[in-house]
């Protein structure tokens, strides 16, 4: 065995138990001679190390010493080895009894450390073995050295107690040999599914609700329900959190303790004293009584009104208080500070609760808005700095920003936003320390380093719960961020009893007044959120009201609900210095709303920032029942100074990738002008057919013919007569068959002499009759045609409505006349197989993707929006032959299989290889039709490129 085979599947949490128990057990470690071996040992194998020399490890490894010549012992030693499967950095550790390393006067290592250098100065270790990593100490204390690091860089050495060794388990997961950020990710995930099962649990346990389907309980009662259990369980979970994460004067364990020694087994007092409990919090110490129970008077006063509000007396049971200290049993401090509001939803809905408690929202994806934001800049500027000034300068700064979510749900953005925040100003703090040369000071006030403060950030939220339940995490990220103070600098604020809060407005948004909500002009403000998806057709009136108030006009045209934040943050923002960027729907970006959002956007001064083309935002459920939407992010700024940032996905499912942006970014989210795709009533291209809405029958099935009818009518030899095969878009894309009566010649005579050509039209004559729709009533004059006759009295291209957004081309065919297509289709005239040629390419596909509206995620064709604007210019005869020549393939490769639906043929995961190369093909041609020179390959930013800059060419031909 070789490398580090061994090391999968140890977890996170395995090995910080294993650091722990190490901890424990060699705290009274001293003799260098005796022990050492033993001590690294031990300590190798809590990271999967558990047979040494089987990867490489060598104790007592002989090595040179540079200083005398003389050959010495390397305690510890794992040569690096580079290339291959097991590449490996390497250490070599200096071990020292207990109290023998020092550093002398006026030097600048330890004697362990220079020890450690003198071996690797001695030329015994060649260059491609030299480790990366250095380790002394003295059992006391451990020293670990990043050598990759410059001399003076931030965070190459650090050094802490061995007692403490838990807390700095990241330092050293480089040992498992695996990538330390998905270790770290993979085991906050685990810990967040694991800590929303209990919490569902809890919620279930307390309320005695098993989802039998039973409940007789009204919306408005469960919702009310949900939110007073959702304040208890916020109650708990920070007293829980309290017991694990070494909160300032709280005992370990000491809520775990109190419940098993000061409550009864049967669970009957345990709603008493827990509010007995919520009041001594809420109490300071000076004021309680001298009476109270001392387990009770143990307990630290905390304020903050997490606990100021007087709750009704929860009956507790035997089960209930089991679940409780299953829940205490948990380890709290291991969760995500992203996911401690998240963890609520599981017990807002029966759905969530069907999904067994698996939703937590993504860091990953809420990191996607704040880094580009703001984050990366701060980082970037922090890191450059050479000077304290400079330093200074920017810590002064963070003291003047704020931070607002205005649709804050359970805070998950500020949560992060803080935790980010806080943790670049203790980089800055600690690069501060070292260019003032105080690395050996300790800190005496903590609170006066601190410029990054909770009250910065404020939120609004339109429930009640939601907002404690914001409020509380927020506390619980901030102290989280005071632990890792107090390991990088030796000090930390603290902050009970609770007197610095988040600001979370429990109000509507939409109607409140932000100038006196949120912060005033002065500070740097960044707005920042993930607010309501609603589509047009699933707002109420009164959100369409809200919506109107917002932009402050009565006719808001195609703007989805979401745009409200973007009216409100445009006023907002009209006088503060700052920036913004939401999570939306990537319905702002197609169609329609274009215009109406980014013309607005654009005349108020500002421009984009950076932007997440289309990408799959989702719940981070391990269920089935994930929730699903398809999203952009957007961020905006004045400064004209900053290069856009634009963010592209492969698929929606993909990892994004940061292209180029040569000019700006529009609002369709391309490297191109501000320009807005406006309907036209005629091609704007030349080269192009019109296309003609399919054929409406408005009949209530009276015209339709399915394939369950067919043999009745087709055996009445009159009504038979009329019978035509009717594609609709299902139709035509899965080969299904139905039928249609198509009358446009019928003989009145027909009627009497068939039953079911009476039947039918009688009854379409009476359900037409008593349509609302005026247009329809006078259609019943008429029952046996369709109210709308599109049909072409020649071949034609049949084109669906909808295209799905999983398939790479579009999926369209030829018909004859006699074929009726419904309106669920467009048609055009192809009687050379241009057209088809022309839409079966990946130019179109792209044009529609990003010009067209979507229902729900497929794509939706419209013959103004996307057929009459997109910008083909003139194509000459030569390549007109070749593109047509090139579609001719794309039907004869569909041809080889005859008996495959298009959804079979244009499978995403199963194309077959002919019908893709004749595609690849087809695109070559076509894409020099559009300009391209065959030079570079292009992808979906680069062609979306090209097709704005022809739109803008043609556009201008009309001036």
């Amino acid at each position: 065995m070789s490398g580090n085979e061994s090391l999968v599947g140890l977890s996170l949490n395995e090995i910080r138990k294993r650091v722990a128990q190490f901890a424990h057990d060699y705290k009274d470690a001293s003799r260098e001679k005796s022990e050492s071996q033993t001590f690294w040992g031990a300590f190798l194998r809590c990271f999967g190390i558990d047979v040494p020399h089987q990867h490489g490890v060598v104790f007592e490894h002989p090595a040179r010493r540079a200083s005398t010549g003389n050959i010495g012992s390397i305690d510890v030693f794992q040569p690096a080895m580079q290339g291959g499967k097991h590449s490996r950095d390497g250490f070599l550790i200096e071990q020292k009894s207990k109290g023998r390393v020092v550093t002398p006067t006026g030097a600048q290592r330890s004697n362990a450390e220079e020890q450690a250098q003198d071996y690797l100065d001695g030329g015994e270790i060649p260059a491609y073995q030299t480790p990366r990593w250095v380790i002394t100490s003295d059992f006391r204390t451990i020293q670990v050295t990043d050598l990759s690091k410059p001399v003076r860089a931030t965070g190459r050495t650090k050094t802490f107690p061995t007692r403490d060794l838990p807390y700095f388990v990241e330092d050293f997961l480089w040992l498992t040999g695996e990538n330390v950020d998905e270790l770290v990710a993979s085991e906050q995930a685990a810990a967040s599914v694991a800590a929303a099962r209990l919490m569902a649990n809890l919620y279930t346990t307390m309320t005695g609700d098993a989802d039998t389907g039973d409940d007789t309980s009204t919306p408005e009662e469960e919702e009310e329900r949900t939110a007073e259990i959702s304040v208890l369980l916020t109650r708990l979970l920070f007293l829980m959190f309290a017991d694990d994460a070494s909160m300032h004067r709280w005992r370990s364990g000491q809520f775990k303790n109190w419940i098993k020694t000061r409550t009864r087994p049967d669970g009957s007092d345990l709603g008493a004293q827990l509010n007995a409990l919520f009041d001594t919090l809420n109490t300071p110490e000076i004021r309680r009584s001298k009476r109270l129970d001392e387990a009770m008077a143990a307990f630290p006063y905390v304020n903050g009104e997490l606990f100021a509000i007087r709750m009704a007396t929860e009956s507790f049971t035997a089960e209930m208080r089991d679940a409780l200290l299953e829940a205490c049993e948990f380890d709290w401090s291991r969760i995500s500070p992203a996911v401690f509001g998240s963890l609520f939803q599981t017990v807002k809905s029966r759905e969530a609760r069907h999904a067994a408690g698996e939703h937590y929202t993504s860091e990953e994806n809420i990191l996607k808005t704040l880094r580009p934001l703001f984050l990366d800049n701060l980082r970037k500027r922090i890191e450059s700095a050479t000077s304290a000034p400079q330093l200074e300068r920017i810590h002064e700064e963070m003291r003047h920003m704020r931070f607002v979510d205005p649709a804050c749900g359970c805070g998950n953005f500020l949560v992060v936003a803080y935790r980010e925040m806080r943790a670049l100003e203790l980089d800055l703090l600690i690069r501060l320390r070292d260019r003032r040369g105080e690395s050996n000071q300790t800190v005496l006030d903590a609170a006066e380093l601190l410029n990054v403060s909770l009250d910065q950030f404020v939120g609004i939220e339109l429930n009640w719960w939601p907002a404690k339940i914001a409020q509380t995490a927020m506390f619980l990220v901030d102290h989280q961020a005071n632990q890792a103070m107090t390991h990088a600098l030796g000090g930390a604020p603290d902050r009970l009893p609770i007197e610095i809060a988040a600001t979370i407005h429990h109000t509507n948004a939409l109607t409140s007044d932000w100038e006196k909500l949120l912060p005033g002009p002065g500070p740097l403000t960044f707005v920042f959120g993930n607010p309501p998806f609603l589509g047009r057709d699933r707002t109420t009136e009164p959100q369409k009201a809200e919506l109107r108030t917002a932009w402050e006009t009565e006719n808001v045209g195609h703007l989805d609900f979401v745009t409200a934040w973007h009216a409100k943050t445009l006023k907002y923002m009209a006088d503060r210095e700052g920036e913004w960027a939401y999570v939306t729907t990537n319905s702002i970006t197609q169609g329609e709303p274009v215009e109406a959002l980014f013309r607005a956007v654009e005349e108020a001064g500002w421009h984009i920032k950076f932007a997440h083309r289309t990408f799959r935002w989702t719940s981070e459920s391990r269920s089935d029942e994930r929730a699903v939407v398809h999203v952009v992010i957007v961020g905006f700024t004045r400064d004209t100074s900053v290069p856009p940032r634009l963010f592209s996905y492969a698929s929606v499912s993909a990892s994004p990738e940061e292209v180029k942006v040569a000019h700006r970014i529009n609002g369709y989210l391309s490297d191109a002008d501000n320009l807005y795709v406006v309907g036209r009533s005629k091609p704007l291209s030349p080269e192009l057919a019109p296309v003609a809405y399919g054929s409406m029958p408005r009949d209530s099935g009276n015209l339709i013919v399915e394939p369950e009818d067919y043999d009745l009518v087709a055996k009445d030899p009159v009504a038979a007569k009329y019978v035509r095969r009717y594609v609709g878009a299902r139709e035509l894309i899965h080969n299904e068959h139905r039928w249609c009566l198509w009358m446009v010649d019928l003989d009145a005579a027909d009627v009497n002499r068939s039953q079911v050509l009476r039947e039918r039209l009688k009854a379409n004559a009476e359900f037409r009759s008593k349509s609302n729709a005026a247009s329809t009533r006078k259609a019943a004059q008429t029952p046996q045609l369709f109210v709308q006759n599109g049909q072409p009295k020649v071949p034609y291209l049949c084109i669906p409505a909808h295209f799905s957004e999983t398939r790479r081309y579009a999926t369209v065919d030829h018909f004859d006349a006699d074929v009726i297509a419904s309106n669920a289709n467009f048609t055009t005239i192809d009687p050379d197989g241009f057209v088809f040629a022309v839409i079966s390419s990946t130019m179109f596909i792209t044009w529609q993707r990003n010009v067209g509206g979507r229902l729900k995620s497929d794509l939706r064709f419209a013959k103004e929006l996307v057929w009459n604007t997109l910008p083909l210019p003139t194509v000459d005869g030569a390549l007109r032959k070749r593109i047509i020549a090139a579609g001719e393939r794309v039907l004869a490769a569909r041809a080889l299989h005859p008996d495959r639906s298009l959804a079979n043929h244009y499978h995403p995961l199963a194309m077959a290889p002919e019908l893709l190369k004749a595609h690849q093909d087809l695109d070559k041609v076509v894409d020099k039709a559009f300009g391209w020179d065959g030079r570079t390959r292009l992808d979906e930013a680069k062609r979306l490129k090209m097709l704005f800059e022809q739109y803008a060419a043609l556009i201008a031909t009309e001036a």
